[in-house]
This record gives structure tokens, sequence and C-alpha cells, in this order.
């Protein structure tokens, strides 16, 4: 599994608008359609769109 890094403000702000914790989350993988996000205790991934 890869590592994540913490997020940039702009990435906060799309991790708060789809209604996530923003310090809970972790950015695995930057795409230009979407944001992969891991939370850094369950190791959950979720996917969101980004604006």
């Amino acid at each position: 599994m890869k590592h994540g890094k913490r997020p940039t403000r702009r990435e906060k702000t799309m991790i708060a608008a789809a209604g996530l914790r923003t310090h809970n989350w972790l950015v695995t993988k930057r795409l230009p359609q979407s944001l992969h996000l891991t939370h850094r205790v369950s190791s959950t991934v979720k996917v969101i769109p980004v604006r």
C-alpha cells in the first residue's frame, strides 16, 4: 500500500466539501478528475471528484 501525503490547503477545502474531516484523511493519488484518500486509522479508501 502506498503511503499517503498530507493534503494541501486546496485539497482540504475539497475534502471538507465532500463532508469529511480533513485531519483524518491522507492523499494517496492526485488525478485531474479525482482525489484518492486513505483514512489515517482504518485505511479506508475514498475517491472524491475534483471541482
